[in-house]
């Protein structure tokens, strides 16, 4: 791509209770540059398009290779990750805004703590009985295995629930992304001794009846995961559950 400058629009708010406000700036074109890349140099030097003395743009990342997704934000109106966005992909000017179903920090950072206690609340781990070796795990059967992995590339992103229509301030919905990884640990050997606690999780306010099957999470997350499979079999696991619950009464 032969140019000089790449040419980013952001969009601003300088705290949680602040106006919004667009600024532009052009940073000098390097190739193999991504959008963090870009953020940096903006950071070293922040002069706006203008030329004039502005504020570093604040944005959040740790991994830089799609797998943390604390870099996610919404790049020409679609949510992605920023640091496998590569300028040299995507159509200019660049448009950034940060992702909007999520508490806003400032600039492009969010909150996302709302999908970790989520997480919590379905107890989306495996439980041990202590630190001191306890030998070999149970197995898990390969035809399980592959479509589990599949379940566990989840990096918490936040695409699926920035897509999804039922996932907002007005709503106590957890979203796709907790949800899947019910289904996750529930097939896991040691994790099924609590299936039921989680299915019970799910089963309450802001739980899989809240899903709208939009299927919007499935088109947006960056990893393919068959988000829309795993609510389909929780909705039959569930189903199964308050029926066996009603009847053990």
């Amino acid at each position: 791509m032969a140019q000089e400058f790449i040419h980013i629009i952001v969009e601003r708010q300088d705290n949680p209770e602040g106006n919004t406000y667009t600024e532009e700036f052009k940073v000098p074109y390097r190739k193999n540059m991504n959008v963090i890349s870009v953020l940096m140099e903006v950071q070293k030097n922040p002069v706006n398009a203008k030329g004039e003395k502005s504020k570093p743009v604040v944005w959040d990342c740790n991994c830089l290779e799609e797998v943390c997704g604390a870099c996610t934000m919404i790049i020409n109106g679609k949510p992605r990750q920023a640091c496998t966005a590569l300028i040299d992909q995507i159509e200019q000017p660049v448009r950034l805004a940060p992702l909007s179903s999520f508490p806003l920090i400032r600039d492009l950072m969010v909150d996302r703590q709302v999908m970790f206690d989520s997480l919590k609340k379905v107890k989306a781990w495996i439980p041990i009985d202590g630190t001191y070796e306890l030998g070999p795990g149970p197995r898990l059967a390969e035809r399980e295995r592959e479509w589990a992995y599949e379940l566990s590339k989840c990096m918490t992103c936040g695409c699926c629930m920035e897509a999804c229509p039922n996932f907002n301030e007005r709503s106590k919905f957890m979203g796709p992304a907790p949800i899947n990884q019910v289904r996750l640990f529930n097939v896991h050997p040691t994790g099924e001794m609590h299936k039921e606690d989680r299915l019970e999780a799910i089963m309450g306010p802001g739980g899989i009846t809240d899903c709208g099957n939009s299927q919007n999470c499935l088109k947006a997350c960056p990893k393919e995961i068959p988000l829309t499979t795993s609510l389909a079999d929780l909705n039959k696991q569930t189903t199964k559950h308050a029926i066996k619950s009603f009847f053990n009464r």
